[in-house]
């Protein structure tokens, strides 16, 4: 793993997201609260709701997904059919992409 400078309170500084997705999925949250799919309490709920729902294993951005799919099914942003046919699509263009390679759709 690689060193990284101390805080000024002492403590390692990390960068925010373990992985590109994570930012992503951060990201829209915030770009669909701009534009008003959903207030924070509504979207502090939803992401309560998963993390719950996911037990003490479970991953957080994992569940912030989850309450993305959940907010955009909710208010029709997107039908959970439709999810789940982008979901199965990025997991197939995942399975055929050499190794070191971008994943396209």
């Amino acid at each position: 793993m690689p060193e990284f400078p101390a805080t000024p309170f002492g403590a390692p500084e990390r960068p925010p997201f373990a992985e590109p997705w994570q930012a992503q999925a951060f990201a829209l949250a915030v770009q669909l609260h701009a534009q008003g799919a959903f207030t924070w309490p509504e979207w502090s709920q939803a992401l309560g709701a998963a993390l719950a729902a996911g037990g003490d294993d479970a991953d957080y951005y994992d569940c912030w997904v989850a309450a993305l799919e959940r907010l955009a099914s909710e208010r029709g942003l997107a039908s959970a059919g439709v999810l789940g046919d982008r979901k199965q699509a990025w997991a197939d263009a995942y399975r055929r992409t050499p190794h070191g390679k971008p994943v396209e759709l």
